[in-house]
């Protein structure tokens, strides 16, 4: 597995889905009246709400363009799907993983795609330093994390495959809304 390639669970891709979504249908519209009732209002160049309008069309264009190059991009796995061999019990793409550290402290993650990661979830990025010292690792093995804090040698104690709970995507709070109602 290589960084440059976009691995996300089927809920991951459903999120960036989501959020494409809401940007192409309800803020970008929103964001685009309140600019056309600014620009109806005379001079742009001290007009504020134009000014902020364009910059906000502006950050709402370039997260459209990013998730349109992630979704297209996106090569789905599918952590319920059915493995066989190694890859049921040792941790890749889309595992939960239980495991220790030397001071014997349990912990547990699930290994998701650079759109999942959620620390307070426990997700991480495959590609994150610990992601890697688990992965190819099933129950029993010792995984070498070497960390900012040093080397950490880390006990799998389980493997699982299955649904990884990531919230659904859901409108910033202020969306679509604007000081000015045309």
């Amino acid at each position: 597995m290589t960084p440059d390639r976009n691995f996300i669970t089927p809920a991951g891709l459903q999120r960036l889905r989501d959020e494409l979504g809401f940007l192409l249908s309800r803020e970008r519209p929103a964001v685009t009246k309140v600019v056309a009732w600014a620009a109806s209002n005379g001079d742009r160049s001290e007009n504020a709400d134009y000014q902020y309008g364009k910059r906000r069309l502006r950050q709402i264009d370039g997260r459209i363009h990013f998730l349109t190059k992630r979704i297209d991009a996106a090569e789905v796995v599918d952590p319920e799907a059915p493995r066989t061999g190694r890859a049921a019990t040792h941790a890749f793409f889309g595992a939960t993983v239980r495991y220790c550290d030397a001071s014997g402290a349990e912990r547990e993650v699930s290994i998701v795609g650079l759109d999942e990661v959620d620390r307070e979830g426990h997700f991480i990025s495959w590609v994150s330093p610990l992601a890697r010292a688990l992965t190819s690792r099933g129950p029993g093995d010792t995984a070498v994390l070497d960390a900012p804090g040093g080397r950490q040698e880390l006990e799998i104690l389980e493997v699982r495959y299955e649904r990884i709970p990531l919230a659904p995507f859901t409108a910033p709070p202020g969306a679509e809304v604007s000081t000015k109602t045309p």
